[in-house]
């Protein structure tokens, strides 16, 4: 394989692993697989051994909650002389019951992680990604034993995501404080937190209470079409009448 033809790379991808990969795709200059976490170790050593792939380096490796992927809680639908409606609907992670919460559609799991690969010697990159199948325990094989980088990066997915990576040397929180309750990069988790800390000079020492500032709610971006248009085409319209 060369460096001339890096779009060869899925079919030598699917060619290989035949149905150890659940999927192969190219998008906007990306190669993606992805696998299942009972036969994610054994495509790992093949994408780092095989001469055809040879990824010998990882470049990162992270965790992903997929709770209401794809969904937004702007209705952008309406224009006026104002500009754009930005109501909130309240359909947002954290803000629905759990048994109603927002299945993407797609998406089979809540949780995955995802790796970047690379391979110096045909020069090609490869982004590698896997699904916990329990969405209440979230399990991967640690990938440790084939790349040593994955270590610190399992234990942050770890820390902030709660995702499980068996077989990991010594998992345990690597950004979070001592005695910290839950994952803050849950989708669910609160943005305010659950806890506060401050000094309390009756006691002479740190203590930590229930948080006492309101909640509030953070609104992702839309993509959407340029206003510009649509708000002027409104204005000319209201001018008409």
């Amino acid at each position: 394989m060369t460096p001339e033809a890096p779009a060869s790379l899925i079919e030598q991808l699917k060619a290989h692993f035949g149905e150890a990969i659940e999927s192969a795709r190219e998008a906007l200059g990306q190669y993606t697989i992805e696998v299942s976490p009972d036969r994610l170790l054994e495509v790992a050593k093949s994408l780092r051994d095989e001469r055809t792939f040879r990824f010998q380096q990882l470049i990162d490796l992270c965790g992903v909650d997929y709770l209401g992927y794809g969904q937004d809680e702007w209705e952008t639908d309406a224009v006026t002389d104002e500009g754009f409606s930005r109501g909130v609907t309240g359909l947002g992670p954290g803000r629905f019951a759990w048994d109603n919460r927002p299945r993407p559609a797609g998406i089979p799991n809540r949780y995955a992680v995802v790796v970047h690969l690379l391979s110096i010697e045909h020069n090609l990159r490869l982004r590698l990604r896997c699904f916990a199948a329990d969405d209440a325990l979230p399990v991967v094989p640690s990938l440790v034993e084939i790349w040593g980088a994955a270590n610190w990066f399992e234990r942050e997915a770890f820390d902030l995501f709660g995702i499980v990576f068996e077989g990991h040397p010594d998992l345990r929180r690597i950004l979070t404080d001592y005695g910290f309750v839950g994952h803050p990069f849950r989708k669910d988790f609160p943005l305010t937190g659950n806890v506060e800390v401050r000094y309390d000079p009756d006691k002479g020492r740190v203590v930590y209470e229930p948080v006492s500032i309101e909640p509030r709610v953070g609104v992702p971006r839309v993509v959407r079409e340029d206003s510009r248009w649509l708000q002027a085409q409104n204005e000319a319209a209201g001018k008409a009448n």
